[in-house]
């Protein structure tokens, strides 16, 4: 029976201990941050970085999963609004167009959802980010700005917490909100899995840099979460976010 306890307490251990192939993964590209992968019983889980994934984070655009579904609760935008272009020429050419909810949010369209901000207003953050209990729940008082360089912040360990409530429609939004923002979330889609996500890119002057890829993935496996997060003083960087979360995924067997 002592042997027993033993072997189970040992292969909690190994599912828990900080993951020797993403390690690696990190090591070959140069590249500091974190990782973690947890499937949605969370009986499996892959870290990285173990302190670092504990650590709270402005989290950038991947605030733009909530925020969509905020604006949509509060009727500041609609599936078939036309979010009318400012004219304001911006350094990121996608942007300086109309857009609409979907486009916003996988071009990352920084002015739209400060659009979207302006005519929600901060009390009503406030109510949301107690009733979704991310991060620290925390705004500040800049509306526009609070999660590109202000208070708020978040740990890989609760964007995982919160992308699970969303995965199991267990949000205080109505369904079709909830649907339509996992329909715009789909980045990858083979034949057998439908891979979720949001990036982001924090850039807080006078601080550091980092840069963020987290969703989920359903595949043959089963339904794994992520949340990867990279210190990334530069845009050239930026493309590791995805590429090393998909190789992680691809080493546990997640995807194929």
């Amino acid at each position: 029976m002592f042997k027993i306890f033993c072997l189970a307490l040992g292969l909690v251990c190994t599912l828990y201990a900080e993951d020797v192939s993403i390690a690696k993964l990190f090591e070959n590209e140069k590249v500091k941050g974190t990782m973690l992968i947890e499937s949605l019983d969370g009986k499996e889980r892959y870290v990285y970085n173990d302190i670092r994934a504990k650590m709270p984070l402005l989290p950038a655009s991947t605030f733009k999963i909530p925020n969509t579904l905020i604006a949509l609760e509060e009727g500041v935008v609609t599936a078939d609004s036309i979010i009318v272009w400012d004219n304001v020429e911006r350094n990121i050419k996608a942007w300086n167009q109309d857009q609409n909810v979907s486009s916003a949010f996988k071009r990352s369209c920084v002015w739209c959802y400060q659009l979207f901000a302006r005519n929600i207003g901060l009390e009503k953050y406030h109510e949301y980010l107690k009733k979704l209990h991310y991060g620290n729940e925390t705004t500040g008082d800049n509306v526009e700005r609070f999660w590109l360089d202000g208070e708020l912040r978040i740990s890989a360990y609760e964007q995982i917490a919160f992308l699970k409530k969303l995965y199991d429609n267990a949000l205080p939004f109505q369904q079709k909100h909830i649907d339509l923002l996992k329909s715009i979330m789909i980045d990858e889609k083979g034949n057998i899995y439908t891979l979720r996500a949001k990036t982001g890119w924090a850039v807080p002057k006078g601080a550091e840099h980092h840069g963020w890829y987290v969703g989920y993935v359903e595949s043959s496996k089963g339904v794994y979460f992520f949340a990867t997060n990279l210190i990334t003083p530069s845009s050239d960087e930026l493309s590791l976010r995805k590429l090393l979360t998909l190789e992680a995924l691809k080493s546990k067997g997640i995807l194929e």
